[in-house]
């Protein structure tokens, strides 16, 4: 592993019966997530998916790449714009990619990562840190 190797992109589709099985696993049924007409009444442009859904996806990334989940010590990153997820079957598509940033002396590295929607980064600054 060294700084500036890229992990391989991947795209993932989120669709509305994801955000219901997540809501269900998560135990965050914010109708802001599920209900259309909710979403547009409090201001958004429709039902998106969770920050945390987001996130969780991001993490996949990494322990893909990695092959051992279990090498991820921590995950991080701000929520800074919603995926809009409408009511099709191919749902909203979410692009992933990442990179090293750092190699670090106590065995551990950091990976920048980059979420993004409809051409426009949704996480601010995630970075993972993992055993190399």
């Amino acid at each position: 592993m060294n700084v500036g190797d890229e992990l391989p992109t991947i795209e993932v589709r989120v669709t509305r019966d994801q955000l219901v099985r997540y809501a269900g696993a998560s135990l965050d049924f914010n109708p802001i997530h599920w209900n259309e007409a909710f979403a547009k009444d409090v201001g958004l442009p429709d039902v998106i998916a969770h920050g945390m859904l987001t996130m969780a996806l991001a993490g996949r990334l990494v322990t893909d790449w990695l092959g051992d989940p279990g090498r991820l010590v921590d995950l991080s990153a701000r929520f800074t714009r919603p995926v809009v997820v409408p009511n099709t079957p191919e749902g909203a598509l979410v692009e992933f990619s990442g990179k090293v940033g750092a190699v670090n002396d106590d065995g551990t590295a950091r990976i920048d990562l980059v979420a993004k929607f409809d051409g426009k980064t949704v996480l601010g600054k995630p970075q993972a840190l993992v055993r190399v």
